[in-house]
């Protein structure tokens, strides 16, 4: 091995803003654990009363959103090295507002918990949160019987959950994993049936783990049902949660775009709801394998290994764009470096994010001088050789545009970002590892 100069630089003029410097990824890394199968780990373990044994909880703060608000919900939870405990039973009323920080799973499942356990509860979140829209959710829980007062679509919200359970039966408007979620959680809290139609194959983690734990739940990537009667109420279990694929995302990204670069990502999660950027990339001609597949608590898992080739120009279809809804700034990315034309269509959600990705990915591309045709809902890249930018690049304090602007900074850095802050939502550490893969050479 020899040692390459820092790839990562701090910018003193810009207080917490990072500068990303070009060069191969080399070497083998494990990703912290997944964010959104974290989430569901938690809650699932407040139902009932039999201890659940979680490792590899993510540690970023959306998950600690969920955390803090389980405990003010009267949930039992400690940790201990990398195994954090779980003991649920009847939850009360917090004491104050829940703080749902910047994590919108926080806050549209943990709605669905208080409708199904009749609990009354505020919720609010940081400034970027309640931006984002909450009637979806609400609405849905409205009929199943909770009363739900949001602020104008938006947090605060306060919810009176009712033991009078009225709808049962659910039609999704748009798939959405978070809202499917919050409906399965609101009939297991509840401990009535409850059935979800009109998915369209978004992220299956909250069916995947309560059949693990025992629970009667049937999904075919359209409907959902869930018979709440069986299950972990009395017995302890564990949960193994699976590296985090969107974490992982932007390794194999970088390692895809930049010359020279061999990595491989241990024990990432390779759920198929989750994966579409693997996809995407293999249709560009990305050089991608999965290795040792396996189960972990229900999941598949595997080690993926990625080796920089030439790319070219793909279409992303709505259906497929759904499956790597995370992913979309990565694979704009990725376009960038291709050569063609690539369109991205079906992805109108990204506006409500964190931030709006949409125009975040726009302002990527244009300081790297790739032209970008932004429609409402989809994005035409034409790709080309990004040039490295001339000014700093405004992140809106969104974590997975300011790692993205890390992965442009490998094959066409150097790059600078207003912020690195917003990385400890989901992957404390991440800086750190990038600097780890750019500085070893086999």
């Amino acid at each position: 091995m020899m040692m390459d100069s820092l790839s990562i630089s701090k910018s003193p003029m810009l207080g917490d803003g990072m500068t990303f410097h070009p060069g191969p990824l080399c070497g083998e890394l494990d990703v912290p654990g997944d964010k959104s199968i974290s989430h569901r780990a938690l809650i699932a373990g407040a139902f009932g009363g039999a201890l659940l044994r979680i490792t590899n909880l993510n540690p970023g703060r959306d998950v600690r959103a969920t955390r803090e608000a389980l405990i003010a919900l009267g949930v039992r939870i400690a940790a201990d090295g990398r195994e954090t405990t779980v003991r649920g039973g009847a939850l009360r009323e917090p004491a104050g507002v829940l703080d749902c920080m910047n994590s919108g799973s926080t806050a549209r499942m943990l709605l669905g918990v208080c409708a199904g356990a009749g609990v009354h509860a505020g919720f609010d979140g940081d400034r970027s949160l309640r931006q984002r829209p909450m009637e979806p959710v609400a609405a849905q829980l409205r009929a199943f019987g909770a009363r739900i007062d949001t602020t104008e679509g938006h947090l605060p919200v306060k919810c009176r959950g009712t033991p009078e359970i009225q709808t049962r039966r659910f039609i999704l408007l748009s798939p959405s994993a978070q809202v499917k979620s919050a409906l399965l959680f609101a009939g297991l809290f509840a401990g009535v049936p409850v059935r979800v139609d009109g998915d369209r194959g978004s992220r299956a983690h909250t069916e995947r783990l309560l059949r693990y734990l025992g629970l009667a739940v049937e999904w075919d990537g359209r409907s959902i049902t869930l018979a709440p009667g069986s299950g972990r109420q009395s017995r302890e279990s564990r949960i193994e949660v699976a590296g985090d694929f969107s974490a992982a995302a932007f390794f194999i990204t970088a390692a895809a775009v930049t010359p020279r670069s061999s990595i491989v990502i241990r024990r990432a999660g390779v759920n198929p709801t989750r994966t579409g950027l693997l996809d995407v990339l293999r249709e560009m001609g990305a050089r991608i394998e999965l290795r040792n597949e396996r189960s972990v608590s229900g999941e598949p898992v595997a080690d993926i290994g990625v080796t920089y080739a030439p790319l070219h120009a793909t279409a992303v279809g709505p259906e497929l764009a759904l499956r790597a809804i995370d992913e979309i700034p990565l694979i704009a990315i990725a376009a960038a470096f291709a050569d063609g034309s690539t369109t991205i269509s079906g992805i109108g959600e990204l506006r409500t994010k964190e931030s709006d990705r949409i125009a975040a990915i726009e302002r990527l591309l244009q300081a790297v001088s790739i032209e970008a045709q932004v429609q409402t809902a989809g994005l035409t890249i034409r790709g080309g050789k990004p040039s490295p930018p001339q000014a700093t690049i405004a992140t809106d304090d969104d974590h997975r545009i300011a790692m993205a602007g890390a992965v442009l900074g490998c094959a066409a850095g150097p790059l600078t970002i207003d912020s690195g802050q917003s990385v400890d939502v989901s992957f404390p550490g991440f800086a750190q590892a990038l600097e780890t893969l750019q500085s070893e050479r086999v």
